[in-house]
């Protein structure tokens, strides 16, 4: 009976490429398959490191299904399977979970590579209280939408998201508007040239935003709990 192979969820720089694991990059360099988001992306992390991987497949939201069939098929049959994402750690507010889920129905051995994640870099740094946090993922546009911020009203953890640069400012208004001006840490474009934290009470960090022009960068915010003061030097 042939044994299966296994899945390895490789995380992967979400900026600066120095910080790839050698884990990382071995695993990538010696499965069989790598399953990734975008192919032409992962094309440049592969001649980075000088890996040429045996067989390259994309994976993401518009063929997750029938990615995940064939993808378990090819794992029943032995070969080890790499799934990575375009940033960070895969499974995280991305299609990758799909195959994570029917490996472990089909009880393949599903192998976590460690490394970055924007979600636990943006959390560390924002100040805020770590040992209990909300993460919400993505916000939905417009369906649900309200309802989701209604429902951090007496949320005491912190609550961490992602969110895109042209609509962080309209979501921080709306949160003031339903939570009140809190503490909030919205973190730009983490390990990369331009990275950038900007702290404060939630009407304060939108006027700096607003004032800095057009917003760039992939963006995670970190919205402290309710009744969170920052701890201010003596003069």
């Amino acid at each position: 009976m042939t044994r299966s192979g296994t899945l390895f969820l490789v995380a992967t720089p979400i900026g600066n490429m120095s910080d790839i694991t050698s884990r990382s990059a071995t695993t990538l360099g010696a499965v069989d398959i790598v399953a990734a988001e975008d192919t032409r992306h992962s094309k440049k992390l592969f001649s980075i490191l000088g890996i040429s991987p045996p067989s390259l497949v994309s994976f993401h939201s518009n063929n997750a299904s029938q990615r995940t069939h064939l993808l378990v098929k090819k794992l029943k049959e032995g070969a080890d399977v790499a799934l990575i994402t375009d940033a960070g750690t895969p499974g995280i507010s991305d299609p990758g979970i799909s195959l994570v889920q029917a490996a472990v129905e089909n009880q393949i051995l599903v192998s976590p590579i460690p490394g970055p994640s924007a979600l636990i870099l943006a959390i560390t740094a924002s100040g805020f209280p770590s040992h209990r946090f909300l993460f919400e993922g993505f916000l939905p546009r417009k369906k649900g939408r309200q309802k989701r911020l209604e429902s951090w009203v007496k949320e005491k953890r912190t609550i961490v998201f992602f969110e895109s640069p042209n609509r962080v400012v309209k979501t921080l208004s709306d949160i003031k508007e339903i939570m009140s001006d809190r503490q909030v840490c919205v973190a730009r474009e983490i390990t990369k040239v331009f990275e950038e934290f900007i702290r404060g009470e939630i009407s304060k960090v939108i006027e700096t935003l607003e004032l800095s022009g057009k917003i760039k960068g992939e963006i995670t915010v970190v919205l402290a709990p309710q009744g969170f003061e920052c701890n201010k030097s003596k003069p």
